[in-house]
């Protein structure tokens, strides 16, 4: 942990969760044959990014730099970031025309085993919980649009 990277991102985060809300509240308020307007889900996103970043501020003061607690830097970890990199593009490319459900899954699922491989069962079933549980909430409780499921599947 270095606490000066955390805070330069904290604030960062929270100027973007500020814009997400800000930005979200020129959307139009209702869309067709949809009782949640378009503007309802990027708010939410915003907020919540904002006040996890009001978390991440003030965690940063009860912690000391990384390197002066132990004595050396952790490592990059580039391949990592590179394969979510590499997945998150591949999501945004996929996702109309596979559908949210299976693409949402499969990120999360490369997501979770490239940050702690193993306990392969716990990740497809978390996978699974979260992009049903959403993709449940927001379309079939809120009555929202997401791109439920692909044409071959259907």
């Amino acid at each position: 942990m270095n606490k000066t990277a955390d805070r330069i991102a904290a604030v960062a985060f929270l100027a973007v969760g500020s814009l997400f809300m800000a930005e979200s509240l020129r959307l139009s308020k209702s869309a067709y044959g949809s009782a949640v307007g378009p503007n309802v889900f990027p708010f939410l996103l915003g907020l919540v990014l904002a006040l996890l970043s009001i978390k991440l501020l003030f965690e940063t003061r009860g912690y000391k730099d990384y390197k002066d607690s132990v004595g050396e830097k952790p490592p990059r970890q580039y391949k990592k970031f590179l394969i979510i990199f590499i997945a998150a593009v591949f999501y945004a490319a996929l996702l109309e025309t596979v559908g949210y459900v299976i693409t949402t899954f499969l990120f999360l699922v490369i997501g979770f085993q490239t940050m702690e491989k193993g306990a392969l069962w716990k990740s497809i079933a978390i996978a699974a919980g979260f992009s049903l549980g959403v993709y449940g909430l927001y379309v079939k409780l809120l009555q929202g649009t997401l791109p439920s499921w692909p044409i071959w599947f259907q």
